[in-house]
């Protein structure tokens, strides 16, 4: 198998402690997808992974190879071809973006005319272009969002890793930098990947989620797997649900939607039209009732996130 047909990153049994701490415990996984979502609660072993897979600590067990690469024994060819955007501040903020961005690229084995050239275009392409020659000191929070994305890409790297790249950014900027991160695989043929809080993010950035529980695989499923517009949906609303559900049979029956209580408490119905969706909010504010939830009944990212990291969830999937 050559570097380019290898997953991003591929490892097995993988296992990292630090003392009485298991930060990985026997991770076996592989990302395959062109962009894919490492997800999390604090302590399930996100960063410790991508430090892992950046060489930057050992694994006491098992391995782990990054576009086909030992990580721990070609750790210089590792961070050669991949790109790697930190979470928290750590750039030198007397330098500009321009300095910092051909810095590095010399550091990851350009030559000074190739290292400026690749600079300007990375910094264009983050829309930086006018003020790439400012101390970084003087920028907003998005604009040094936006240069520590164009280091991680300066040197043409064959996988980015991106540690929540939309932090502490305001809509706009998070949306400039959703569209950034989403054109590297679709349209670059750059593979990601992405730690993040944000499911949001995640849904529109990615085509898998790897989700880690306990420093274990808890699940890796495709993103699109959402149910849909108009199919059946589960209404939560305070009071009596039976009562509730009884008045709402009586409005949506000509309508062809058949209604009824669930097992867990909650108003099914078949199908969740726009006037049976208008329907169960008219009878809510009609009876004073607050509508506490209203889901489709096929699972969403959202389900299949929290039940991996409370442990219902499968490893593996479709």
């Amino acid at each position: 198998m050559t570097t380019t047909d290898a997953p991003a990153i591929e490892c097995a049994g993988l296992s990292k402690g630090f003392g009485e701490v298991r930060a990985l415990d026997g991770l076996t996984v592989a990302f395959t997808a062109p962009a894919t979502g490492l997800l999390g609660a604090n302590g399930a072993g996100k960063s410790t992974f991508m430090r892992a897979a950046l060489g930057l600590v050992r694994p006491d067990t098992g391995t782990l190879r990054v576009l086909g690469m030992d990580a721990a024994r070609e750790r210089g060819e590792v961070r050669r071809r991949v790109g790697f955007m930190p979470e928290h501040p750590c750039l030198p903020l007397d330098m500009s973006a321009q300095e910092v961005c051909v810095h590095l690229a010399r550091l990851r084995g350009l030559g000074r005319r190739d290292a400026v050239r690749r600079a300007s275009e990375v910094l264009f392409a983050v829309g930086l272009e006018e003020e790439r020659r400012r101390p970084v000191g003087t920028y907003s929070l998005g604009m040094q969002q936006r240069t520590k994305l164009a280091q991680a890409l300066v040197h043409g790297p064959e996988l980015v890793l991106l540690d929540e790249p939309t932090s502490g950014l305001d809509p706009a900027g998070r949306e400039e930098m959703l569209q950034l991160v989403r054109r590297l695989s679709r349209d670059l043929g750059v593979r990601v990947v992405t730690s993040s809080h944000v499911l949001d993010d995640v849904e529109r950035t990615c085509d898998e989620v790897v989700v880690l529980r306990a420093g274990a695989l808890a699940a890796q499923r495709p993103v699109a797997v959402g149910h849909d517009p108009g199919g059946a949906v589960r209404v939560r609303v305070g009071g009596d649900v039976a009562a509730f559900a009884a008045a709402l049979a009586q409005r949506l029956g000509p309508l062809g939607v058949d209604v009824a209580p669930t097992p867990a408490g909650e108003v099914g119905l078949s199908a969740g039209t726009d006037a049976a969706l208008d329907a169960v909010r008219d009878l809510a504010a009609e009876q004073g009732r607050a509508l506490v939830r209203l889901v489709g009944s096929g699972r969403g990212l959202e389900d299949v996130v929290l039940d991996a990291m409370e442990g219902r969830g499968e490893r593996t999937g479709g």
